[in-house]
């Protein structure tokens, strides 16, 4: 695969590494957190806050590194700081330290992100794009389907052994970190003065932006406050009646079929056109949000699952592959990092949305909600220009 450099080896590999420690622990955090005494209250602001470090400092070292000229220095910070969090979490249990060690690791994917994203882009060319960023969103999802499975299998030996599993997460943490010693700068203009040192100073980029990226990012932001957690699509599974280990299978798969999908149709967005694959993401995300409003049964669930998979394939390496066709490459990482600063506190706002309507009127009528702004957002797609047109 000509097209996949070394650097995009290098950080598609560092992304598995990472994932498999942090999704060790994804299933088992908010049990831990419960188990050391945090309420549920305390666990919301918890996540809270850790999102909305990890929103806004995307964008804002997504701005330094293209001011700077650099991109490593970026990427090997941030995931040394993800990596250090791991262990931090079984040391001690203060809550005051539990958000240190939380915030520190949203903090590295902030610091991290735009950088990373910027090399992926610099790596390919506009006919590539989809290829190289499938390619690595493939990767690292396999870290999204090896970290759950190795902590069921922990778990099933150590039952309760929590504090043993963080430090153990450790582990590939400092694989990714030990392989992003072997990236490298490439030979850089000097540094663009001056260099703002406010945090919000991204956000001037909004303005600064082409018209075309400010059309594309508002429908994708727009998506994001409709596109809620995961969590929501879990717990309706669970309510239909699947048990512990089946909803946790469920979860599994999905991630197995977004690995093994998003570099087949980043490899289809190249030839195709990256806006017709998303927008046949979207319809995939509609049908499944409008399967899982009413549906009871496990295989249904299987099917919507393996569709959300395809789904996510087909939008999340894809935007990016989008944006950064649409932007001048000495702002990729600003033009990311503001897009996905912004969508993590779109997110956030939209799992508070659909927990919300949730409580306030059932399961069916949150995930209907869902699926009827995702078609009507199809058509404002319909009228944004794709990037093969720019």
């Amino acid at each position: 695969m000509k097209y996949i450099s070394r650097p995009v080896w290098i950080l598609s590999f560092v992304s598995l590494f990472t994932d498999t420690a942090s999704e060790m622990l994804y299933p088992i955090m908010p049990i831990y957190l419960q188990t050391i005494g945090f309420s549920v209250v305390l666990i919301g602001i918890l996540e809270g806050l850790a999102e909305a470090t990890a929103g806004l400092s995307k964008g804002y070292f997504g701005r330094l590194s293209d001011l700077r000229s650099r991109r490593v220095p970026f990427v090997q910070a941030g995931y040394a700081f993800s990596a250090v969090s791991k262990p931090m979490m079984a040391l001690f249990t203060f809550p005051w330290w539990i958000f240190l060690a939380r915030t520190l690791d949203r903090l590295g994917k902030g610091i991290r992100t735009g950088a990373r994203d910027a090399i992926l882009s610099d790596e390919a060319s506009p006919r590539t794009k989809g290829k190289v960023f499938g390619f690595h969103r493939s990767m690292d999802t396999i870290g999204a389907v090896l970290g759950p499975a190795l902590a069921l299998l922990y778990l099933y030996f150590h039952p309760g052994d929590y504090k043993t599993l963080f430090i153990l997460a450790f582990i590939p943490g400092l694989l990714a970190v030990l392989a992003t010693l072997l990236l490298k700068d490439h030979t850089h203009k000097a540094v663009r003065t001056p260099i703002s040192t406010n945090f919000f100073s991204f956000m001037r980029y909004w303005t600064e932006s082409p018209s075309q990226y400010r059309k594309l990012v508002t429908g994708l932001l727009i998506f994001a406050l409709f596109n809620s957690s995961d969590v929501f699509l879990i717990l309706k599974a669970k309510q239909a009646g699947l048990d512990d280990s089946l909803v946790i299978g469920v979860y599994i798969f999905y991630n197995l079929v977004y690995a093994l999908f998003a570099f087949p149709i980043g490899f289809l967005a190249d030839r195709a056109g990256l806006k017709p694959v998303f927008i046949g993401g979207l319809v995939l995300f509609s049908i499944v949000y409008f399967g899982m409003a009413f549906n009871t049964n496990f295989i249904v669930f299987i099917g919507l699952f393996f569709l959300y998979g395809i789904y996510a394939s087909a939008t999340e390496g894809i935007s990016k592959a989008w944006i950064s066709n649409i932007c001048d490459k000495k702002d990729t990482a600003t033009a990311i990092g503001t897009f996905s600063g912004f969508q993590s506190i779109c997110t956030l706002l939209a799992s508070s949305l659909t927990g919300m309507i949730w409580f306030q009127f059932g399961a069916t009528t949150a995930l209907l909600t869902t699926a009827i702004a995702t078609v009507i957002l199809l058509i404002y797609f319909k009228t944004v220009p794709g990037p093969e047109k720019s």
